[in-house]
């Protein structure tokens, strides 16, 4: 399948590399390729530059998010909540048209320093808000209340049947993610229902936060013992 990542975070990174080692044709988007590519430092998290991943992933073309939203069979949203909505503008309602859009982005506000604050909650969520302004997208909302490398590989935890959780409007979008979930590794998928859900997810990331802060490292996730 092709796929379009919009991101070139860790999180795009992790997916684009996933995706790309399972044999799908993979698209990286970003605002401005060329700036993207002349980074030479390492991000905020000491993360390698763009560059030097690309060279562990040569057949994975960075693009313009147009491009890579016009190349992807389903589209990836792993750019930050802050500028989501502008990332997919960029993308282009044409290319985003009736396909399918993951939607891994969280609404974090770090303007008051950390730990974040949200800047949606309650009565909307920012998975609501891209399916309002995109209607003939079908957004699912998923892999966002975890670190990136459990949302590709959920056994690096020894107990892997930890819980994944589904939020969308379309019972048909809904089961293509799910598809690609289980080829992730992920066993315990619980669909949650409609987009609205997705408040509920969006949530989780202040207690993920604090546990994160407490265990001193991002390897852990939750489970729905029922």
């Amino acid at each position: 399948m092709r796929f379009g990542i919009l991101g070139t975070g860790v999180v795009g990174k992790t997916i684009a590399a996933r995706l790309d080692g399972m044999g799908h044709e993979v698209m990286v988007g970003t605002r401005d390729p060329e700036e993207t590519m002349a980074r030479t430092d390492p991000d905020q998290y000491g993360s390698p530059p763009f560059s030097a991943w690309q060279q562990e992933h040569p057949e994975v073309r960075l693009v313009a998010f147009g491009e890579a939203a016009a190349h992807g069979e389903m589209v990836v949203n792993a750019t930050s909540g802050a500028v989501s909505l502008e990332a997919l503008e960029m993308a282009g309602e044409d290319n985003l048209y009736g396909k399918v859009l993951i939607d891994i982005s969280n609404p974090l506000d770090f303007s008051r320093g950390m730990p974040p604050t949200l800047w949606v909650s309650n009565t909307d969520s920012l998975g609501e808000r891209i399916q309002r302004r995109f209607p003939e997208v079908k957004v699912v909302k998923t892999l966002h209340t975890m670190n990136a490398y459990l949302m590709v590989d959920p056994t690096q935890l020894a107990e892997a049947d930890h819980t994944v959780f589904v939020s969308g409007d379309d019972p048909e979008a809904k089961a293509e993610v799910t598809e690609l979930l289980r080829s992730f590794g992920w066993t315990d998928i619980i669909d949650l229902g409609d987009i609205t859900t997705a408040r509920g997810t969006e949530m989780v990331m202040p207690i993920w936060l604090r546990l994160f802060g407490a265990l001193q490292k991002p390897i852990f996730n939750f489970k729905i013992v029922r």
